[in-house]
């Protein structure tokens, strides 16, 4: 009978997807975009701001706009100017939407506080500066669940782990790549990167027991660039470029490295392919750069497993991609994803739609998702914890948490040396200052810094609640 050759159409709430510009008005124009030749995205965007790299002559800026001043950028507008050299990599803190790190071709990480209210001069002292890196920094990308762990990758082929909190160093991962990185990405709790290099291989890595715990060469045969993100249930999705440059996908089991769960070509432009994940909905979006399309797909359990969904096309094509985190999407008009393109000389947002009739909240569309809060301190990561993000609701839409100050914490050096020669200054001291006494008062201001930590998060959590109760009541 005719009805068995019908194919059946997959049932996906994602099928209708659909991607549209914002109104001329809503975007961010005459912003001078960088040109360095780089693979990054150029662009990062939280709930509440877009920043995105610029020209700058003689050093390295970014420009940080508040997502509500849309329009024309005034050219006195104040930049992030600190580094010496290019900036080539810029990332959000997931946990604070006032943070952000920065890395550049001047061999240095720094990461800045950005105030709520906009500055009125240039940006020019980071909260912190990370030196450790003898080449150019190209990529940096914070930890999904530890606070104040950074990661950067430069072009020493050297991956280094970062506590931001006090300015050091924790992991330096020097021996696995021959070559140079092309892309790093985490998985969804922060216990392995996934990382791509010039040598042609995927590499599985434990960074805490700095340890490859799988690899593979040449998921695709190409010699262009190769790009790897972590999606659902730990499986790697990559893009790259087969023997005959055509554009391929890929997704991969690290159980079974050897065979790809499903391969697809796509077309034969030369734009590295960038891949954003959102584990919400499983769905992967593809921004080339330099073409003017966004393709996207879904990942699901059952053959093909990667399934093309739509592409939303426009005619001109994207120098980067800022890609908003699932909080800062405006769930009464059923958006699951938005997204920041990169013209030469303007910032246009496309919002990703699925199509509902009812005004009421879709909780199929959003469920729980990743909060501002983080899961773990950098120590209790370092010495071998790992925690999955802390959900929120998206129910009643999210709101941006008051202004909170990055502290950084110098250890101070004197803390770990006895003070060198012989101390002569007694006399301003009781020299019967006994040992069990000084270890009571100690204890006092133990107990006393605890008391204030205490105080502190209860003081913030209050605010919060204020801060939601007056938004509420606009």
């Amino acid at each position: 009978p005719p009805a068995m050759s019908r194919r059946v159409v997959r049932q996906s709430k994602f099928r209708h997807v659909f991607g549209q510009p914002v109104k001329a008005d809503q975007m961010y124009e005459d912003i001078r975009v960088s040109k360095v030749t780089c693979d990054s995205s150029f662009c990062a965007v939280n709930p509440k701001f877009v920043a995105i790299i610029v020209e700058s002559g003689g050093g390295g800026a970014f420009i940080v706009l508040p997502l509500a001043k849309t329009g024309r950028v005034d050219k006195n507008h104040p930049l992030v100017t600190g580094h010496t050299a290019p900036v080539l990599d810029i990332d959000w803190c997931p946990h604070n939407d006032n943070v952000i790190a920065s890395a550049s071709e001047d061999t240095t990480v720094m990461v800045w506080q950005i105030p709520d209210y906009v500055p009125v001069r240039n940006i020019t002292e980071p909260v912190v500066t990370l030196e450790g890196h003898s080449k150019r920094v190209s990529i940096i990308s914070w930890h999904p669940t530890a606070r104040n762990v950074l990661l950067s990758a430069g072009c020493d082929n050297l991956v280094i782990l970062w506590n931001v909190g006090t300015g050091e160093m924790l992991l330096a991962l020097d021996d696995m790549h021959t070559d140079l990185i092309y892309n790093v990405g985490w998985n969804r709790n922060g216990s392995l990167l996934v990382t791509t290099c010039k040598d042609k291989k995927v590499r599985v890595i434990d960074p805490r027991k700095q340890q490859i715990i799988a690899e593979k060469t040449k998921p695709h045969d190409g010699t262009r660039p190769i790009r790897a993100i972590f999606v659902a249930d730990g499986k790697i999705f990559t893009t790259g470029f087969s023997r005959m440059s055509e554009r391929q996908l890929g997704l991969w089991d690290l159980n079974n490295f050897e065979e790809p769960i499903a391969l697809q070509e796509m077309d034969t432009s030369n734009g590295v392919l960038l891949p954003f994940y959102d584990a919400d909905s499983s769905i992967v979006y593809l921004c080339g750069k330099g073409d003017s399309s966004i393709r996207y797909f879904e990942i699901t359990d059952e053959a093909p497993y990667v399934h093309y969904l739509n592409t939303y096309s426009s005619k001109e094509p994207q120098r980067g991609m800022g890609f908003m985190p699932k909080r800062g999407l405006d769930v009464s008009k059923c958006e699951i994803a938005r997204f920041f393109k990169l013209h030469e000389r303007k910032c246009e947002p496309i919002v990703m739609t699925v199509p509902r009739k009812s005004d009421l909240f879709q909780d199929d569309l959003y469920p729980d998702t990743p909060g501002p809060e983080p899961a773990l301190e950098a120590d209790e990561w370092l010495s071998g914890k790992d925690a999955e993000p802390i959900l929120i609701s998206l129910r009643d839409g999210y709101v941006p948490i008051k202004n909170r100050e990055l502290k950084v914490v110098k250890k101070n050096i004197l803390d770990s040396k006895p003070p060198p020669g012989p101390r002569r200054s007694h006399s301003t001291c009781d020299s019967d200052f006994s040992q069990p006494a000084l270890e009571e008062v100690l204890e006092e201001i133990r107990a006393l810094k605890e008391t204030v930590q205490a105080q502190e998060k209860r003081i913030c959590d209050l605010e919060n609640k204020l801060c939601q109760f007056t938004n509420g009541t606009d």
